[in-house]
């Protein structure tokens, strides 16, 4: 029973993450409520063991459907890559309690940002070219890709919300993006976590499976409806990491 529970919560959490991420909210707590006895980074590597596919065949489906500049987007995931090798490496050093209370802080005013900018991310005018942009996309992927090592939660949101807000782009360019990224910034903390030993490999197919699934009927949804259904799938998923990520700070 427990592998359908998980696995059901694999595909939902390949759909929301294939359009604007978060869906770790979805799949670790139903990995942690199936084992409760379970280390809590052998879930999260399970996690990431799903995702990297999910993540991995949304940005196969984007890029089909859009022009995806390389030249910007290749460089970006490999330093988003790096980034998570260097957070991972960090969260071993030092404690994450600040940010896990900083966190919530973060996506509330990202939240009320883009409510009150009903216009943001409609339109895809790049405010960069060049080096320029190769430069900002760059410092996302590194900057996020580290956040993610270091401790991960809204991850795929965050990134979406940098190109959007300080490289221009609409939600649905930024989607695409940020999934390249995120997808770099997975396998580099599911190297570690298989180094490690902290992934359970008899759930990874099928909850990849699931993952992948979910991730295509997301993606395809995305691309059909556009950056308008974008912007309110990634207000709704932020509000909720706001609700979960409030909880796990302070209710303690």
């Amino acid at each position: 029973m427990e592998l359908v529970w998980i696995t059901l919560a694999s595909g939902l959490a390949g759909f929301v993450d294939s359009i604007v991420g978060g869906g770790g909210l979805i799949l670790l707590p139903a990995l942690l409520v199936a084992y409760p006895s379970a280390p809590a980074a052998a879930m999260l590597g399970t996690n990431k063991s799903a995702s990297v596919w999910g993540t991995a065949f949304a940005s196969w489906q984007f890029c089909r459907r859009i022009e995806m500049p390389w030249r910007i987007w290749l460089p970006a995931a490999g330093l988003s890559f790096s980034g998570s090798l260097i957070g991972a490496w960090g969260l071993t050093l030092v404690s994450s309690t600040v940010l896990k209370q900083l966190l919530p802080l973060v996506l509330l005013a990202v939240l009320l940002y883009t409510l009150a900018r009903k216009d943001l991310g409609t339109h895809h005018q790049p405010r960069f070219s060049g080096r320029q942009e190769l430069a900002a996309a760059g410092l996302v992927g590194l900057c996020i890709g580290t956040y993610d090592g270091f401790f991960g939660p809204g991850t795929g949101s965050l990134m979406v919300f940098a190109l959007v807000r300080w490289l221009g782009y609409d939600f649905l360019h930024a989607s695409a993006g940020a999934k390249l990224m995120n997808m770099s910034s997975n396998a580099a903390a599911l190297l570690l976590l298989s180094f490690k030993g902290l992934v359970w490999w008899h759930l990874a197919l099928p909850l990849a499976l699931a993952n992948i699934v979910g991730s295509v009927l997301g993606t395809r949804m995305a691309l059909r409806h556009g950056s308008g259904f974008v912007r309110w799938v990634f207000i709704g998923v932020v509000g909720v990491l706001i609700l979960k990520t409030s909880w796990n700070a302070y209710s303690g």
